[in-house]
C-alpha cells in the first residue's frame, strides 16, 4: 500500500518510476525477425544512413541506444549488452531488428575450423627467418 492507501503494484519503485520488463521492450519474441544467430564476439556496425534513426519514430529508445553506441566504434553484442545493461536476449532481438531495417550490418566471427593451423604459422615464420 502507498501512502495514499491505493495499492501500488510490485513493477512500480518509487526512485525510478516504473520498470520496463524485457518482454515488453521485445514485444514477447525470444528471437529477431532475421532469425539469425548472433555470437556474442559478433561485431555490430552502424550503415552509414543510421545517422537518422534518432529521428526514425518507428525505432524504440533501446534501438537507438544501440546505434549510437555502434556509431563511435563497433561494438560486440557482449559490449552492448554490458553497456546497456540489458539481458543479452532482448540485446539479441533488438540487434536483429536494426539488421531486418538495415540499420547496422554485422560482421560474424571466423569459425575456429576455418583459422589457419598454429603450426602453419610457425613453418612461414621459420621461413622468413631464414630469409
Amino acid at each position: 500500500m502507498s501512502d495514499d492507501g491505493s495499492a501500488t503494484p510490485h513493477w512500480y519503485d518509487d526512485d525510478a518510476g516504473p520498470v520496463v520488463r524485457p518482454y515488453a521492450m521485445t514485444r514477447g519474441r525470444t528471437a529477431g525477425a532475421a532469425r539469425h544467430r548472433l555470437d556474442l564476439i559478433a561485431l555490430v556496425v552502424p550503415e552509414p544512413h543510421a545517422d537518422d534513426a534518432e529521428a526514425d519514430q518507428t525505432l524504440s529508445p533501446e534501438h537507438v541506444d544501440i546505434i549510437q553506441l555502434c556509431q563511435e566504434a563497433p561494438q560486440s553484442v557482449a559490449e552492448l549488452a554490458s553497456g546497456l545493461d540489458l539481458p543479452l536476449g532482448v540485446i539479441r532481438v533488438l540487434i536483429g531488428d536494426l539488421v531486418e531495417d538495415e540499420l547496422v550490418h554485422v560482421t560474424r566471427p571466423v569459425p575456429p575450423a576455418e583459422l589457419p593451423d598454429e603450426s602453419i604459422l610457425r613453418d612461414v615464420i621459420t621461413g622468413l627467418r631464414a630469409l
